[in-house]
């Protein structure tokens, strides 16, 4: 099932900040989160590369929606590694206090993090700035934006027809 063939999935998608929603929009989030790793560069360029694939074909396919969930995790793949790079262990904040964590890039694998973040970053960028992508993205909001408007409209009906 995808979003194309279904607009009510579709509709109820919101592109949000960043990587919002990336872990619980399905079926998108199954199909993609197998290609997203970053352990070390290796890791990251062959993920990268395996999800900008997915990218592409989501473009052929007509899924806005699928895009721009890859790009999200292609994004979380540049923030995510970086947290490790700043961080030993990818904590950002202390479990008892809640307190941010001071920043290391001395730790052991921090360049390798590091490196895996900006391999993910050259390709988020690509994302954003596909053509596709944004010509995409413009005919989605519209799209949203009316059947929002109906949607309202609807239960405006709705709730006149109850009284």
């Amino acid at each position: 099932m995808s979003a194309v063939d279904d607009k009510e999935l579709r509709m109820s998608y919101r592109i949000g900040r960043g990587e919002q929603g990336v872990l619980t929009f399905e079926p998108y989030k199954s199909a993609i989160l197998p290609l997203w790793r970053f352990k070390t560069p290796d890791i990251a360029r062959k993920s990268s590369q395996d999800l900008w694939e997915r990218f592409e074909q989501y473009d052929k396919d007509g899924d806005f929606v699928g895009m721009d969930m890859t790009r999200k995790f292609i994004q979380m793949g540049m923030t995510r590694a970086k947290r490790y790079a700043n961080h030993a262990g990818g904590r950002k904040y202390d479990k008892k206090s809640g307190e941010e964590l001071e920043k290391s890039s001395t730790h052991k694998g921090a360049d390798e993090k590091l490196e895996a973040s900006n391999i993910f970053r050259e390709m988020w960028q690509q994302c954003r700035e596909h053509k596709g992508y944004l010509a995409r993205k413009e005919e989605f909001m519209k799209e949203q934006k009316e059947w929002d408007k109906q949607q309202k409209r609807k239960r405006k009906e709705s709730a006149v027809n109850e009284c």
